[in-house]
Order: C-alpha cells, then sequence, then structure tokens
C-alpha cells in the first residue's frame, strides 16, 4: 500500500465493487489507507481478491471479501447484507465493477450488448440504490461525515468520447454519466453525495493490448497532451479524496482523471 495515510475515512466502511484487480484494486487500497473497513467484491478472481485483502491486512486495515454478480439484484442484496452484518453499515459504495465485450456494430450480438449493458449499467444503478436504502435506513453518522452516504461511480473517458468497435461500452458509460446525475439531484436532500470518477487510457489487464508494445505505446501518447499512461493508483487516489469530506461540497460532478484525453489532441497541430 504505497498511499500515505492520513485517516480521511477513519470508522467508515466502503464496498468496492470489481477490487480482485485493476482499478478496482487500486481504490479498495486507496481506501484502507485512509482508514476505511473495505469489502472486496470480487466474482471470477478469488485470488486476486485474497491478495487485496492480505495487503490490507499487512496495515491492520479490516476487510471482507464477497463473491457477488453484481449484474443480479439478489446477489446485490446479499453483498449488502454481509457487508453490514459484518460492519454494522455501509458509508461509501464504489461502484466500480465494469467489463468489455468488443465487436463491430455491425457484428455485436444481443448477448454482448445485454452482458455489457447488464453489469456496466444495470449493476451500478442495483448497487447503488442498495446503498441509497442503506444509508436511509441507518440515518446520520456526524461523528464520522457530514453526508448521510456516498457513492462513486466508476465511469470512463467514453461517457462523452465515442468509441467505435465499443459500441455497447460506450452506451453503457453514457448511461452511467445521467444515472449518476440523476441520481445525485433525487439524493442530494438527503445529503447523500453522488458523483463518478472517468478514468482514461490506465495500465490495466483490460487494456494490455493498448500498451503492452513499444509501438502500441507510442500510439496511445499521440491521445495524451501529459505524454504517461495512467496508473490504477492514480484513480486510487482520485477515488479517495472524492469519497473525504474534503470533497463534500462536490455532487453530481464527475471528476475526469485522464491526462487530457479529453482535450482532443488530434487538433493540436490541425486548429
Amino acid at each position: 500500500m504505497h498511499q500515505k495515510p492520513n485517516n480521511r475515512l477513519a470508522g467508515q466502511t466502503a464496498i468496492v465493487t470489481g477490487s480482485s484487480s485493476g482499478i478496482g484494486r487500486a481504490c479498495a487500497l486507496a481506501l484502507a489507507s485512509e482508514g476505511a473497513n473495505v469489502v472486496i467484491n470480487y466474482i471470477g478472481n478469488p485470488t486476486g481478491a485474497e491478495e487485496v485483502a492480505s495487503l490490507i491486512a499487512a496495515e491492520n486495515g479490516q476487510t471482507l471479501l464477497v463473491k457477488a454478480d453484481i449484474s443480479q439484484e439478489e446477489q446485490v442484496d446479499r453483498l449488502f447484507a454481509d457487508s453490514i452484518s459484518r460492519f454494522g453499515t455501509v458509508d461509501i459504495l464504489i461502484n466500480n465493477a465494469g467489463l468489455q465485450k468488443d465487436a463491430l456494430f455491425i457484428d455485436m450480438t444481443l448477448d454482448q450488448w445485454r452482458y455489457v449493458l447488464d453489469v456496466n449499467l444495470t449493476g451500478q444503478f442495483l448497487c447503488a440504490r442498495a446503498a441509497a436504502r442503506e444509508f436511509l435506513r441507518r440515518g446520520p453518522r456526524p461523528e464520522v461525515s457530514p453526508a448521510l452516504g456516498k457513492i462513486i461511480c466508476m465511469s470512463s473517458v467514453h461517457e462523452f468520447i465515442p468509441w467505435a468497435g465499443h459500441a455497447n461500452y460506450a452506451a453503457s458509460k453514457g448511461g452511467v454519466m445521467l444515472l449518476m446525475k440523476s441520481i445525485a439531484q433525487e439524493l442530494g436532500e438527503h445529503k447523500i453525495r453522488v458523483n463518478s470518477v472517468a478514468p482514461g487510457a490506465i495500465r490495466t489487464p483490460i487494456n494490455r493490448g493498448a500498451w503492452e508494445t513499444p509501438k502500441a505505446l507510442s500510439n496511445l501518447m499521440r491521445l495524451i497532451p501529459y505524454k504517461r499512461i495512467g496508473e490504477a493508483s492514480d484513480i486510487g487516489a482520485s477515488v479517495a479524496w472524492l469519497a473525504s469530506d474534503e470533497a463534500d461540497y462536490i455532487h453530481g460532478h464527475t471528476l475526469v482523471v485522464d491526462g487530457g484525453m479529453a482535450l482532443y489532441p488530434g487538433f493540436e497541430d490541425n486548429g
């Protein structure tokens, strides 16, 4: 765990969906470094989940591992029930779990479309709804945070940048953007903060082909004005800060963490 802790999340419990690897793993480690109890959710990588738990335990952090498919309502209900049974309540949801099933649009199957939307969008709906219900059931805890609860949705720069060959993924992230804003508008009066983080190109297994070879990395750098690929820890640090009271007046916002990819660098010499 490489974060320098300052206990901004002490006494709080966070569920991080899809936290056995990649960005979810980095978020779990960052939240734990800030003093949060962390529920590590996974579906197909128990070894990775156990490794995250071991890293947190080595720093005297508290964890719970829960295998659950977040696209299934009854499994989401069990994820939250197990978390509440272990830690008493939930204060933070990191709606991270997501996947890609890429295909050209004319070749994309209905199963590929539904699978990505079920996990990336419906899964975020189910988890956010469960979190909001728990926040309202539990009531205020001003001793730990002025917010009743915090929901952070993992989006992508592809909530606004089109992505040929990935119509299902881009549509799911566009949906996440307006899901987040709509529930932020609705839940704000209850002091439930809802925001998103939109990563750009991050060095994770899901996009290994974009950075693994020197040629691929060189091509990628043409899209990033800051001229480096993002690390999962860049997202973890952003999520931990956004979940903290330092960000208490940020609500209904997408924090783009992309090294400038959203600046459309293809136009830098062609204005």
